[in-house]
């Protein structure tokens, strides 16, 4: 219950990690359980419950709400973004965890060291690009691809990339 991912309000979901006491004690300040009768939080024979009860204050609000109340304090709390969030989102963009190379937005190479930096050497494939070949592969026949792709269920890439 204290290191898990929990559904808001929005249908989004957030994640905690409040493993040592401090952590755990300002989880249950924010979520407002401090000062409750509740069990030890190492006492394993509750997390079914308390996993039940953080779930069901979660989502009380919205992420962006629990953003609010958490983000900057020591409880061990971060959104899970989308891969269209990702990119976007204040601390990526610090951290210039994400680059773009040929239109397409893709994790930086990793891990970064300063004086032998990596290097992105060869185009990304696009989303999509293996479609045809892959479903092929799985045994769609060519036309059980085309209703697929007819009925937006998959895409194949687009060849232009600007």
């Amino acid at each position: 219950h204290f290191y898990n991912v929990y559904e808001t309000a929005d249908g989004k979901y957030v994640s905690v990690g409040s493993i040592e006491s401090q952590f755990y004690a300002e989880l249950l300040r924010l979520t407002g359980l401090e000062g409750e009768d509740l069990p030890q939080q190492l006492d394993a024979t509750s997390w079914p419950a308390m996993r039940e009860r953080l779930a069901t204050i979660f989502k009380s609000k919205t992420r962006q709400e629990w953003c609010d109340i958490m983000e900057g304090t020591d409880v061990c709390f971060a959104p899970v973004l989308s891969l269209a969030e990702a990119p976007e989102h204040p601390h990526m963009k610090a951290r210039a965890t994400f680059i773009e190379v040929d239109g397409v937005t893709q994790p930086a190479p990793a891990p970064r060291f300063s004086r032998t930096p990596g290097e992105v050497r060869c185009p990304p494939r696009l989303a999509g690009h293996d479609t045809g070949e892959l479903l092929a592969e799985a045994g769609y026949s060519q036309e059980e691809i085309a209703a697929l792709e007819r009925d937006a269920v998959v895409a194949r890439a687009s060849a232009d990339r600007s």
